[in-house]
């Protein structure tokens, strides 16, 4: 299960992330673009995925990713945090971050992570 407050720390330790507003809900923006929101009252996050990705996760056996027909045709999947795995959702966040951020930016993470591994 991942609460809001480790949901915060895994959207947030994302280069640039910022915690905002979107439809009412708590959202999750870089650099002004939105790349995830709660849905609702805690429980779903939509989250901006590659369509592939998504049709991956909705397929999946795991009925912790879901769509909506709101969300036919959006590159958002939605995701139950009661039962997500931790690291599997921060390896979504920063697929749906990396979607939004400015591509200088990316580079410039991408860049930094080559010199630190190598």
């Amino acid at each position: 299960m991942v609460a809001l407050a480790q949901l915060r720390s895994l959207a947030l330790a994302l280069p640039a992330s910022e915690e905002g507003r979107s439809y009412g809900t708590i959202a999750f923006k870089v650099r002004g673009k939105l790349f995830a929101r709660l849905r609702d009252d805690d429980t779903v996050l939509a989250l901006r995925v590659e369509e592939g990705t998504k049709e991956a996760l909705v397929q999946g056996a795991d009925e912790t990713f879901f769509t909506t027909p709101h969300y036919d045709g959006y590159p958002y999947v939605l995701i139950r945090l009661a039962t997500v795995d931790p690291a599997e959702l921060a390896e979504l966040l920063a697929e749906g971050w990396r979607q939004r951020a400015p591509a200088r930016l990316v580079a410039a993470i991408d860049a930094g992570q080559a010199r630190e591994g190598g």
